[in-house]
C-alpha cells in the first residue's frame, strides 16, 4: 500500500511526537502530574496570543508562535514548581490559577489583535496534516532536548518520581529534579500542541502511557511500549481523517482511547488466564 506524499510529513511528526508521549507521558502518569501538564498546556495560549499580537500589530515576526509557546510553557512549569505544596488542595488551586490565567491572557491578546487568528485556531485544535518541514525540524530539536535531559538526569528523576521523600533523605536534590521534570513536560506540551492542539494534548500524554502501564510494570519497557501505542494511535487517526475528511485531532484521541482500553482488557485476560492456570496447577 502506497502512502500519499501529503501524509509523509504528518507520519514523521507522529513518530517524533510518539517519542515524547512515551517518555514524558509515562513519567507524568507515574508521578500523577497530569493536572500539571493540563495547566501548562492551557497556559501555552498566552504565549501564542502574545506572538500573534506582536507579529500582526508590531511586525515582530521573529518571535514565532513556537517561541511564544515555549516561553509561556516554561513560565507556567516554573510557577507550578514554585507554588506546589504538600497540601493537595492548595496544589490544585495553584495549578487552576496557572491554567485560568494563561487562557485569560491568551484570549486577551487574541481579542486586541486585528483580523481572524487562523494560526491560533490550528494550535487550539491541532493541525498535524499541515505540518511543514520547519515544524519537523523544530519537533526534532525539542525531542533532542527531552532525550538529552532524560539521559543526563535519569537517576535523579527516577528517585524523585517513585519516592521523593526517601530520595530527599538520602541527599537527592529532589526540588531540582522536580523542576527538570516540569521543564521537560513544558517542552513536551509545546511539541504535542501542533498534533492535537491545546484542548487534547493531555489525552495524548496520558492515554498511550496508560495502555503501556497495563502491559508492563517496569518504567523503561513502559516508555517504549507507550511510544509504539502513541504512534499507532496517531497513524490510525491520520488514516481516519484522510478517508473521512475530518480534523485529525479527534480521531487520534479516539484511537488512543480504544488502544488504551484494549491494552487494559488484554491485561485483565492475561491475569484471568494466569489465575486459572494457578488453580489447575
Amino acid at each position: 500500500m502506497t502512502i500519499p506524499n501529503i501524509l509523509v510529513l504528518p507520519l514523521i511528526a507522529s513518530l517524533l511526537a510518539a517519542v515524547t508521549c512515551g517518555s514524558v507521558g509515562t513519567l507524568t502518569l507515574v508521578r500523577r502530574d497530569t493536572y500539571v501538564a493540563g495547566a501548562v498546556s492551557h497556559a501555552v495560549l498566552a504565549g501564542l496570543g502574545l506572538a500573534q499580537y506582536l507579529a500582526v500589530v508590531h511586525g515582530a515576526t521573529r518571535f514565532t508562535p513556537t517561541l511564544g509557546a515555549l516561553l509561556a510553557a516554561t513560565i507556567a512549569a516554573l510557577a507550578a514548581v514554585a507554588l506546589r505544596s504538600r497540601k493537595q488542595n492548595s496544589n490544585d488551586s495553584a495549578l487552576s490559577a496557572i491554567w485560568a490565567s494563561g487562557m485569560a491572557i491568551g484570549i486577551g491578546f487574541m481579542s486586541i489583535t486585528p483580523g481572524y487568528q487562523s494560526d491560533l485556531m490550528n494550535f487550539l485544535f491541532g493541525s498535524i496534516l499541515l505540518v511543514s518541514v520547519d515544524d519537523i525540524y523544530t519537533m526534532f530539536l525539542l525531542n533532542i532536548l527531552i532525550v538529552a535531559a532524560l539521559a543526563l538526569f535519569w537517576r535523579g528523576m527516577l528517585a524523585t518520581t517513585f519516592n521523593a521523600e526517601l530520595a530527599n533523605v538520602r541527599g537527592v536534590r529532589t526540588r531540582l529534579f522536580e523542576t527538570i521534570i516540569s521543564l521537560i513536560t513544558a517542552i513536551a506540551v509545546v511539541l504535542l500542541v501542533r498534533i492535537t492542539g491545546i484542548m487534547l494534548v493531555i489525552a495524548l500524554l496520558t492515554l498511550p502511557s496508560m495502555g503501556a502501564r497495563a502491559l508492563f510494570r517496569r518504567l523503561i519497557p513502559s516508555m517504549f511500549a507507550a511510544m509504539l501505542l502513541a504512534f499507532l494511535a496517531m497513524a490510525a487517526g491520520i488514516a481516519i481523517s484522510w478517508h473521512t475528511n475530518m480534523q485529525p485531532a479527534a480521531p487520534i484521541v479516539l484511537a488512543a482511547v480504544i488502544i488504551a482500553v484494549a491494552a487494559h482488557s488484554l491485561n485483565r485476560l492475561l491475569r484471568l488466564k494466569q489465575k486459572r492456570a494457578t488453580r489447575h496447577g
